[in-house]
């Protein structure tokens, strides 16, 4: 899959292990970390070791979200069978609140379908995480099931919320 989008000043890339130091604080922030399925980074060579497989032979595809060339945080796709896709998104936490999020998730959920051809992607998400929840239900996905102690993560057992969108229920939010 190629780089989805190239906007002024918000473009992605394919993700790099060259990226580990611009991602790094993200990586390290406790409560950013604490919805994530490993806990927070103690180094940089730890970010630098979680990035290669990404970049290397992981099953996730993975993008650098940028902002006028710097990596401002991920998203990340996995094809679980083929048309089903379930995704993944993290943000620096200075980023939050500016759309940055919500447009990468909505041009990787384009590239899906429209390069892809996936019918259906999804999200596993903490229930606790609201502020994720809430993206994914602006961008139109539904709440389909908890999954009860599913995840045993740094900050103990978890719960997770699947949250899922069809092909054929997609607009785009950025279309009039």
């Amino acid at each position: 899959m190629k780089a989805m989008f190239d906007s002024e000043r918000l473009t992605m890339r394919p993700l790099s292990t060259d990226d580990a130091e611009a991602l790094h604080d993200a990586y390290r922030d406790v409560d950013l970390m604490r919805w994530w399925s490993s806990a927070p980074h103690a180094d940089l060579a730890e970010t630098r070791a979680y990035l290669m497989p990404r970049a290397v032979d992981d099953p996730w595809t993975g993008w650098a979200i940028t902002l006028d060339g710097a990596a401002i945080g991920t998203v990340s796709a996995h094809r679980r069978r083929p048309g089903v896709y379930e995704i993944g998104y993290l943000l620096a936490r200075r980023y939050w609140g500016q759309g940055y999020a919500r447009e990468a998730v909505a041009r990787l959920i384009d590239l899906l379908i429209a390069e892809d051809g996936a019918r259906r992607i999804f999200a596993d998400t903490d229930p606790d995480n609201a502020g994720s929840i809430a993206l994914l239900e602006r961008l139109g996905f539904r709440r389909e099931g908890l999954l009860r102690e599913e995840w045993e993560t740094h900050i103990g057992i978890r719960d997770t919320l699947l949250l899922g969108l069809l092909a054929r229920e997609w607009r785009c939010p950025t279309e009039g």
